[in-house]
């Protein structure tokens, strides 16, 4: 796990500034059709800045951000500090450190793909009350959309740790289907990103397989990202198809 981690050290400022929330629509479904309420306790597994965190707590949800990086952990601290029900964990998707049944609801954003799966599972089963619900969600983008092709282009041509977006999590990847046994319901909704020219580059450079300063070819690789943009801008902003998605089941009844 250790070198998962490490991954983002550094990165959190990009993070803060480049990634997008998640659709409303997303946040609406989980509160009118799954039961998630103000009175829900909320584990936000990898929970990076907050960035998915800040729509639960603006719902009055008491949320638990376990976050291993202390990069990302610490922004998170510093960006939800004025949420009462904000409480910050040191802890991994495999060992929370959370108590046994603290939680109605386990949610992971944009981070699944980094656990260990059948661990995780195993810890969702000793945190969550009898019968909990987990939400694997990501911000997806759409591949049939120009500039998110040319966007894999570049970063298949620059980096060496790239092995698609969202670490090549796909459409019911066998990943979601074996953790769930194979019974989740899916669900995607429209989320179109609109990014300026610093927010679009901060974006990559958030991402774990981006090349960091002072590595071979990143002056070039910005160079690229600039040159990318500015095939694609309009009135100075640029528009990246996406959508938000979520896998949503139960897991553990009968416990």
């Amino acid at each position: 796990m250790k070198p998962v981690i490490r991954k983002f050290d550094g990165r959190a400022e990009d993070y803060t500034a480049g990634r997008p929330d998640y659709a409303a629509a997303l946040i609406d479904c989980m509160y009118r059709e799954y039961g998630v309420s103000d009175a829900s306790v909320i584990a936000d597994i990898g929970s990076g800045t907050g960035k998915f965190a800040r729509h639960l707590l603006d719902r009055g949800s008491v949320v638990c951000c376990v976050e291993p990086n202390d990069d990302m952990r610490r922004t998170a601290e510093e960006e939800l500090r004025g949420y009462e029900k904000f409480h910050s964990v040191t802890g991994t998707a495999e060992h929370t450190s959370l108590a046994d049944g603290t939680a109605d609801f386990v949610t992971a954003a944009q981070a699944f793909h980094w656990f260990d799966g059948k661990r995780f599972k195993e810890e969702c089963l000793r945190i969550l009350k009898d019968g909990g619900t987990v939400f694997l969600i990501w911000n997806a983008r759409d591949g049939s959309d120009l500039l998110n092709q040319e966007l894999f282009r570049l970063h298949t041509a620059y980096c060496p740790g790239f092995k698609g977006f969202s670490g090549g999590t796909k459409q019911d990847d066998p990943k979601i289907r074996s953790f769930f046994d194979g019974q989740y319901v899916s669900m995607s909704f429209d989320h179109p990103l609109t990014f300026d020219r610093d927010r679009f580059v901060a974006r990559c450079l958030s991402s774990s397989y981006s090349l960091r300063k002072g590595d071979k070819d990143y002056d070039d690789y910005i160079d690229a990202l600039n040159e990318l943009f500015d095939r694609h801008e309009h009135h100075g902003l640029v528009s990246v198809a996406n959508q938000s998605v979520a896998y949503v089941g139960a897991i553990g009844q009968g416990r």
